[in-house]
This record gives C-alpha cells, sequence and structure tokens, in this order.
C-alpha cells in the first residue's frame, strides 16, 4: 500500500524519467527497443492527469488529518483534465474540507459542481445531497435545505447513521415551519433506526426532551 501511494505521489517525475529514458534508448539503439520505456512513461503522466492522487486522500481522512487532505487536493492543478467521475469526487471533497472550515460559500460552490458532474453510485450522490442540505442549514436557507436533503432520502443514504441525521435535520425543519405531527414523525424515524453516532445520540435526547409536550 505504502509503495503505491508512493508510486501515485512521484508517478508524474517518474513517468517524465521513463521518458527521458525512452528518448536516450531510441538515439543510440532505435525505436523498437525504447517503445515499452515510452509506453510506461505515457501511461504514467497520463495516469497523473486523468486519475490525480485522490487515492492518497483515503488514509488522511481516516486519520482525520484533513490539512494532509487538503495538500493532496492543492497538488492538483489542472481538475478539469481529470477522469469525469473522479473530477466529481474531487469537487465534493474540496466542498466537504471548506464546509469544515466554515467556508460555506466555497462549500456550496465544489459541492454544486460535484453533484452536476454526477456521483459514481447513488449512495455517493445521496450523502452529496445530504451534506448540501446541512450547508443550508448553516446559511439559514430552511427551503434549501429541505429541498436538498428530502432528495438526499429519495436517492439513499449509505448508512442509518446518515438517515438519522436527515431525519433530524427535517425535523427540526417541520419545527421551525411549526409543522409539529411531521416534525413528530420524522423524529420517530430517526430515533427507530438505532443509530450510534454520540453526536445524534445526544441530539435524539435533547429534541426528545421537549418534542412530546409540542401539539400534533
Amino acid at each position: 500500500m505504502k509503495f503505491y501511494n508512493l508510486l501515485i505521489k512521484y508517478r508524474l517525475q517518474t513517468g517524465i524519467f521513463f521518458l527521458a529514458i525512452a528518448i536516450a534508448a531510441n538515439i543510440f539503439a532505435g525505436f523498437w527497443p525504447s517503445f515499452l520505456l515510452y509506453l510506461i512513461g505515457a501511461v504514467l503522466i497520463a495516469g497523473h492527469f486523468f486519475f490525480g492522487p485522490l487515492r492518497m486522500i483515503q488514509e488522511y481522512m481516516e486519520n482525520g488529518d484533513t490539512e494532509g487532505a487538503e495538500k493532496v487536493l492543492n497538488s492538483i492543478h489542472f481538475p478539469n483534465l481529470l477522469y469525469k467521475p473522479i473530477r466529481s469526487v474531487y469537487f465534493t471533497l474540496k466542498g466537504n474540507l471548506a464546509m469544515m472550515k466554515q467556508d460555506f460559500d466555497g462549500a456550496e460552490t465544489n459541492m454544486k459542481k460535484g453533484l452536476d458532474l454526477g456521483m459514481p453510485m447513488k449512495e455517493a450522490e445521496g450523502a452529496s445531497l445530504l451534506q448540501m442540505g446541512m450547508l443550508y442549514m448553516q446559511k439559514n436557507n430552511i427551503r434549501q435545505a429541505e429541498s436538498y436533503i428530502r432528495q438526499a432520502l429519495r436517492k439513499g443514504l449509505p448508512d442509518k447513521e446518515n438517515q438519522a441525521a436527515a431525519y433530524l435535520q427535517l425535523c427540526s425543519i417541520m419545527m421551525t415551519k411549526r409543522e409539529f405531527r411531521a416534525a413528530k414523525d420524522f423524529f420517530r424515524k430517526a430515533k427507530a433506526l438505532k443509530a450510534t453516532t454520540p453526536q445524534i445520540i445526544d441530539q435524539i435526547k435533547q429534541i426528545e426532551k421537549y418534542i412530546s409536550r409540542v401539539p400534533g
């Protein structure tokens, strides 16, 4: 795994090195002896621009190293050359990192680009739509937040933690709109999922203290 990440990190430089060796071999021994070196160099360089180093981000994200993940993203200077599904992931990750830094405008711009390009899996699209809903909640745009969260649930979310988070957000939105019956219904759905994330468990406990006293 470490060797693979190292290869990805220096793929461009390695590709240029192979091309340089290929040119030298071509000059002194002819084209055919250098053909394989040309091919390896071309594949490595094409891989650098078409696939990028996004594979390296996984380890940083798993370790909570957002600074390391951001450095990898910033090393991509020509994102429009990335293969379309990878380009979508690139913009989505940029949006997530911007959200963590509370750069809501930057998060909105990048996450919309990711969604417009299309997600490789429906669950991933659902998760991105949920993130957009959370973003609009932060911006106090309740109408847009509700629209995105409902879309997220229709597309499908990857696990019960995300589903519970979506229902809790809709519960909050319905409370704001004073649609108390709907709020209680979304709360019941969230609670029934038995999520294990501490933040969601805490939200459920907080809402449970007062939701039984609201009308509807």
